[in-house]
């Protein structure tokens, strides 16, 4: 491999103009310094974690007595404070670009990065959309019963399809297979006769069911394609799903059978009209292996049907991008929304309606691939754990996408550019070099991309031996060793003592290192794990074994303790996924969900059944605010001149009511929110209301200002008790004036009432 290094060579002038030199990120910023000089830094890997403009001097004379942390900083002052430059260890960010390996697609083919925690770098790709290019394609057909008219008029579409693809290409093959389904129970029927003869209920003759059968491979010879076309038969089966997942993998992952050639653009046309059975859905059947993702073609046909499960969306996925194949789907209008769903999780796919007899077949063909070759998009493949790629597309039109790999209406002999970023956040799990590879999809040509990622210090010169000073020399001693804890892998103490076993506990009752580790020297070395890291003081944590949320563990909010997720501030719940504030529950008002409801996880789950609306707002037979709190208010206005009144009211009323307050409306009355009107005698009246504040529901009630005259009015019981005396003497009276004049009658004798 020869890479270009030479400055001012015509050559290196024009590959910059082509394909762009890289640009790297490694300067210091604001905040470089303060990181570079964290008294947390105890050794050489510790300074390099901080960014790429920290560097760390490891000669054994410099600045004798400090703290070890002083042997980080910028290297500027490193060099001021002493340190000569051959001493400091500060791996430089590089890239080199293969100018020797260019494509007639895709440039560059190959570039190489010196990354380290903290950097990137930056480079321009290269997409070139020829005029012309080879084409083979490929019909996939569903042979089921419902298929039978379209299947006929595919018997002559042959001949006119090519003639119409000329106007793209002057090198065309096609090839045809087809599928039904698995062929085993409940998918087909399994008496004896329908084995042989699916169709022999309708008096007509059928193929047997079949996962898939590879027909026809690749070929220019029209006569022949036509020929095994005309010379196929309708199967059948049970229900409504096909196996066209299980046929679409084995055309793709068929390199040799099916005779892709590799200069060529891959089409794989998919006729049908029913949609496709799932992964899970073949346990049904009891087949419960999962698909390797391999070829089992056996004399033409998929000997893997009755073994093996469908294949995963994501595992067809990824071998459609990895052989290169353009899908068309070709289906009915009754299933064209299912198809149109599962094109956005297949890269590279469109769809097609399909007319009665397969009428338009020739112009969906047509469309589809000048859709296809007018989208340009690149994907990433590769280990990227630790790295953050991102990319920009430039577009023909001058437009430029952040954030975007695709460029569409990109027309023939266009070139695409994409910007794309590599930046290195943390070392990669795995030792060694890291390949990435940029494919656009679609295309036979990719860039590999290598990473040599710069995570550990050497700490010597060309003329030492021995390394300098990479980390700190403080020791612990063991019973029967002595042991650097920097180098504490390479250390363990035969009969450690109860003291360093106690280090190695978080409390007392916990076991050692968690059950996960070794205890050496007082210090916890954790257990290597396939499923993922297990660290921490006391290799506590890990990053596999709790609640994930959407593919990220924790939710990406908190740390994962002993299979728990602890939660960062401000976020709860099981996997962290919650947010704990509850402002998106409030209402204008303040008050939390409307009083109808509880906030869980930023949403309102409302506790009456007859309340609806996102913040319980809604409820049209639900008591109004005035009239759920009126008792309450009564209960306060008719103990006014009690000395428990607040005790009292707030025991016999709602215990939110957090207190009662007697001033004018024009000074203590909120203006933003709805207030009830309480009539009493005379011309006062009370308005209250009820508010929200730091979660605390308060009732207010306002006096009108006419009631706060200096004029008193007699309390409502004296008034009744004057009025009531005064009809009781009125009754007594009355009585005793109609027994005088009762018994003055009977005596016949005048009589004077006295009063």
């Amino acid at each position: 491999m020869i890479f270009w290094q030479r400055r001012h060579h015509p050559f290196a002038v024009r590959m910059l103009c082509a394909v762009g030199i890289l640009s790297v990120s490694g300067a210091s910023d604001e905040t470089g310094d303060s990181r570079c000089t964290s008294s947390e830094i105890t050794n050489c890997r510790d300074c390099i974690y901080q960014g790429p403009e920290c560097g760390w001097c490891f000669a054994e004379d410099f600045l004798p007595g400090t703290a070890i942390h002083q042997r980080c900083d910028l290297t500027s002052n490193l060099i001021q404070k002493g340190c000569k430059s051959q001493f400091i260890e500060s791996p430089q960010v590089k890239k080199v670009v293969n100018s020797d390996a260019g494509g007639t697609q895709v440039t560059p083919k190959e570039i190489l990065l010196h990354l380290r925690p903290g950097s990137e770098a930056s480079f321009i790709l290269e997409v070139h959309q020829l005029e012309k290019n080879p084409i083979d394609l490929y019909y996939l057909v569903d042979v089921s019963v419902s298929m039978q008219e379209n299947l006929a008029e595919l018997k002559s579409v042959g001949l006119k399809l090519s003639q119409r693809m000329e106007e793209f290409t002057e090198d065309i093959q096609m090839g045809f297979g087809s599928f039904v389904d698995k062929p085993v129970s409940p998918y087909i029927s399994v008496y004896p006769p329908k084995l042989i003869n699916p169709c022999i209920d309708y008096t007509s003759s059928c193929s047997p069911a079949h996962g898939f059968i590879h027909a026809l491979s690749l070929t220019k010879n029209i006569t022949d394609f036509t020929r095994v076309v005309q010379q196929q038969h309708i199967s059948g089966n049970m229900d409504t799903p096909e196996g066209g997942l299980d046929a679409m993998l084995q055309a793709a992952v068929c390199q040799r059978q099916i005779g892709w050639r590799k200069e060529a653009k891959h089409l794989l046309l998919v006729m049908t009209d029913e949609p496709s059975h799932l992964a899970l859905d073949s346990k049904l059947a009891g087949i419960v292996i999962p698909h390797d993702g391999s070829c089992h073609l056996k004399n033409n046909t998929y000997a893997g049907s009755t073994k093996m499960e469908y294949p995963t969306i994501g595992q067809l996925a990824e071998k459609l991008l990895e052989n290169n194949i353009y899908c068309i789907f070709a289906v009915g209008d009754k299933w064209y929304k299912w198809y149109e769903d599962l094109t956005p999780l297949l890269p590279g796919t469109v769809v097609g309606k399909l007319y009665k007899q397969a009428t338009n077949l020739k112009e969906l063909v047509v469309d589809a691939y000048k859709n296809l070759i007018s989208e340009v998009e690149i994907l990433v493949e590769g280990p990227t754990r630790g790295f953050i790629i991102n990319i920009t597309a430039k577009c023909p039109d001058g437009t430029e996408y952040q954030g975007l790999s695709k460029c569409r209406n990109v027309k023939p002999n266009q070139k695409v550019l994409f910007n794309v970023t590599v930046k290195m956040n943390d070392c990669p799990l795995e030792e060694g070099d890291i390949q990435v590879l940029i494919k656009p999809v679609g295309f036979n040509e990719t860039t590999k991309v290598k990473i040599i990622s710069t995570c550990k210090c050497h700490c010597r010169t060309s003329e030492e031996k021995e390394p300098g000073r990479c980390q700190d020399e403080n020791t612990e001693k063991c019973e029967n060793c002595q042991c650097n804890t920097p180098d504490s892998d390479l250390c363990t103490c035969e009969r450690p003592t109860d003291k360093l076993l106690k280090n190695c506990k978080a409390v007392d009752t916990q076991p050692v290192c968690s059950s996960r580790g070794t205890c050496s020297c007082g210090i916890c070395l954790c257990d290597q794990s396939n499923l993922g890291i297990i660290f921490g003081k006391h290799c506590e944590m890990d990053n596999f074994s709790c609640p994930y949320n959407k593919g990220i563990l924790c939710a990406g909010h908190g740390q994962c303790v002993l299979g728990e997720c602890k939660c960062n501030t401000g976020w709860e719940g099981e996997n962290c996924n919650c947010t704990a504030s509850q402002e998106s529950c409030l209402t204008s008002q303040g008050e939390i969900c409307s009083g109808r409801g509880k906030c869980i996880c930023g949403k309102c789950q409302c506790d009456d059944p007859r309340s609806s609306g996102h913040l319980c707002q809604i409820c049209p037979t639900c008591d109004s605010a005035c009239e759920t709190n009126w008792q309450c208010v009564q209960c306060h206005l008719s103990n006014e001149f009690s000395d428990n009144k607040t005790t009292h009211c707030n025991t016999t009323c709602s215990p939110l009511v957090h207190y009662v307050s007697h001033h004018s409306a024009s000074r203590g009355e909120s203006k933003t929110s709805a207030y009830c009107l309480y009539p009493t005698e005379g011309n006062c009246h009370y308005k209250f209301q009820m508010e929200a504040q730091f979660g605390i529901r308060q009732l207010h009630i306002y006096k009108h200002p006419e009631c706060l005259s200096e004029q008193r009015y007699f309390p409502t019981f004296i008034v009744v008790f004057l009025v009531t005396l005064l009809f009781g003497l009125i009754f007594v009276v009355t009585l005793r004036c109609i027994i005088i004049r009762e018994s003055n009658l009977k005596n016949n004798s005048p009589a004077v009432v006295h009063i």
